[in-house]
């Protein structure tokens, strides 16, 4: 395999481990120069969409909500994000890892989740400097 395609694969991989599939429709809200863009072209990479900026009044199947301490409140943003989303969406919340300027709490995540009707369903490492928090609406309200 050549540097170029384990370059590419690896790119990919930082999108599949979102779960996110081809032809999915991503929604990137709290944009700043600090998010991650390997993992922004990743996602694009993978779906063969651009990202949709959080102008858009599209329906998305993914919502992927850049989130750090200080940028105001959560529980308004993640109420907002659910309105485009799709039947069946998910939100990826993506907050800077413990120990970066910026990091929340999971306590807060998990309240702010719970008060806005969402369900955390999975973390991962997203990113070198972020971490990633499946939300998503429970299944008896879908």
């Amino acid at each position: 395999m050549s540097a170029t395609a384990g370059q590419a694969q690896g790119e990919r991989g930082l999108a599949e481990r979102l779960g996110l599939k081809p032809g999915q429709v991503v929604q990137e809200i709290g944009w700043d120069e600090d998010v991650d863009d390997d993992l922004r072209d990743s996602i694009e990479n993978l779906t063969g969409t651009e990202l949709l900026d959080e102008e858009s009044d599209e329906v998305v199947d993914v919502v992927l909500l850049w989130w750090r301490d200080g940028d105001g409140d959560l529980f308004d943003t993640l109420t907002n994000a659910m309105r485009a989303l799709a039947e069946g969406g998910q939100i990826w919340l993506l907050t800077p890892k413990s120990g970066r300027e910026g990091h929340v709490e999971p306590s807060d995540i998990g309240e702010d989740a719970a008060t806005a009707g969402l369900s955390q369903t999975s973390s991962i490492s997203a990113a070198p400097d972020w971490s990633g928090t499946r939300l998503v609406t429970p299944k008896g309200r879908r």
